[in-house]
């Protein structure tokens, strides 16, 4: 019997330690407002060898797109798989647990799962100001995250070589800066260095690790050896074409925003521009140390590496310098996934949404949705970049209540319909820019498309 009891005994060891072995670790990394290239913004003037590294390991979606284009509802919609029309989450001012305070989370069902689970820098939307209790909550310490930290710039990252604030402070978030210091006077290499040496503490443990970069999200600050990378005289911004179709005031160029944008003249668009190309690189730098501690641990066959802006950005297209509208700049956000087992240097052409993530996930570490997911797993496209999971994409913008609007993104059309019935369609096939509405031209398309919208949860302002 006690023969039998040892044998048994050492079997479960076997088969446990077995079952460890096959759990792969999940690094989660995510920039803040980075948008994907296009316009102005292009692999031949943004330097991201980092990212260039990422993608040949791994499989680039490049008709991602994300369900609010706003961080915090963006984030609340990826975390849980859910539509922000389910979540109720559509500004930067409400918790996520405010709304859904019993929902596991995508780090969370990991945690509970048996994987360590730890976050760095902004993965849930930062908030809670000086509040220590506050800024737990709000980055989930403890329900998704055994530990989460935030990071602020050093008295020397904090000191500007030269920069300005480009409306002359009517926006005071509008500003640049060329900092002083080095890379780790900044959150995003204090970041950086956390997540390397969690992953090096963890070694064989099942991680789930978080890595939100802050950049390169206003303030546009990075270290000055980043600006000069970018001579002014090297760049050209982004200049809306003559015969552009005008759209309503709450698509784009709303408020305050709106008007101090009007004013910019050529030097201020380009500054900016200049700024945001600055903070891209220097976010991707610090995506290379953590790309690095990859390697030098042989980790790629036993992680799931994710790599994700949280929406896309405007960057001058309508005279805009932000997010937070149902255009493609906003909308389509980049999105890399690198799996165990899975062939690297692949591109897709599918269309994917973001909550397509939780489900995708959770199919890789072997473990049950707690809820019914608005998403698919992304796997028959990581197997094949060819493959298809979907038809569509959707998107949903908030304005001053009960005004709301809803995108849907199909391979050639965006159809865009506000809550009072007004509709933008824009075909890709001949404007990608998305210069010319051409909804009266195409009443058809308008019609099909709506149905599609109609399949959406409803949406309660």
């Amino acid at each position: 019997m006690k023969t039998r009891f040892i044998l048994v005994s050492s079997f479960l060891i076997s088969a446990l330690s077995f079952a460890a072995e096959q759990r792969p670790n999940v690094l989660l990394i995510m920039a803040d407002d980075l948008r994907d290239f296009g316009g102005a913004f292009t692999r031949q003037v943004v330097k991201t060898p980092n990212l260039d590294r990422l993608r040949a390991r791994g499989t680039t979606f490049e008709r991602a797109y994300v369900q609010y284009p706003v961080c915090n509802p963006s984030r609340s919609s990826m975390m849980t798989g859910l539509r922000a029309e389910q979540t109720g989450v559509v500004g930067n001012d409400t918790r996520l647990r405010e709304r859904m305070p019993d929902v596991v989370t995508m780090p969370q069902l990991c945690k509970e799962g048996g994987w360590q689970s730890h976050a760095f820098g902004k993965l849930f939307h930062l908030g809670g100001g000086r509040n220590t209790q506050l800024r737990e909550r709000w980055m989930d310490a403890g329900r998704s995250w055994h530990t989460a930290q935030a990071y602020e710039a050093t008295e020397t990252g904090r000191k500007m070589i030269t920069g300005r604030n480009v409306t002359g402070g009517a926006l005071k978030w509008c500003s640049w800066g060329a900092a002083d210091g080095n890379d780790e006077d900044q959150p995003d290499g204090q970041i950086a260095a956390a997540t390397v040496a969690m992953i090096e503490k963890l070694g064989s443990t099942p991680w789930f690790i978080g890595c939100g970069f802050m950049k390169p999200h206003d303030p546009f600050i990075a270290p000055k050896k980043y600006f000069d990378l970018y001579p002014s005289a090297s760049l050209k911004p982004w200049h809306d074409p003559a015969g552009m179709d005008a759209v309503r005031p709450e698509s784009v160029g709303f408020g305050e925003y709106g008007r101090a944008f009007g004013k910019f003249t050529d030097q201020e668009w380009l500054e900016l521009f200049r700024a945001y190309c600055a903070c891209t690189t220097f976010m991707d730098a610090q995506l290379g140390r953590v790309l690095d501690v990859l390697d030098q641990n042989n980790l790629w066959d036993k992680t799931l590496v994710i790599f994700v802006g949280d929406h896309g950005y405007h960057t001058g297209e309508r005279q805009w310098w932000n997010k937070n509208t149902l255009f493609e700049r906003s909308c389509h956000a980049p999105f890399i996934i690198a799996a165990p087992g899975m062939k690297g240097g692949q591109t897709s052409r599918s269309l994917v949404e973001f909550v397509d993530l939780y489900p995708t996930v959770a199919d890789f570490c072997g473990l049950k949705m707690p809820h019914a997911p608005a998403g698919v797993s992304l796997r028959p496209v990581l197997q094949d970049h060819a493959a298809s999971v979907k038809d569509a994409a959707f998107t949903l913008v908030t304005r001053m209540p009960p005004l709301h609007a809803q995108s849907v993104r199909t391979d050639r059309w965006r159809l865009t319909r506000w809550s009072d019935g007004v509709t933008e369609l824009f075909d890709h096939d001949a404007d990608p820019e998305e210069l010319h509405e051409v909804s009266a031209q195409h009443t058809d398309v308008v019609t099909r498309l709506s149905a599609k919208l109609d399949t959406l949860p409803p949406f309660k302002p």
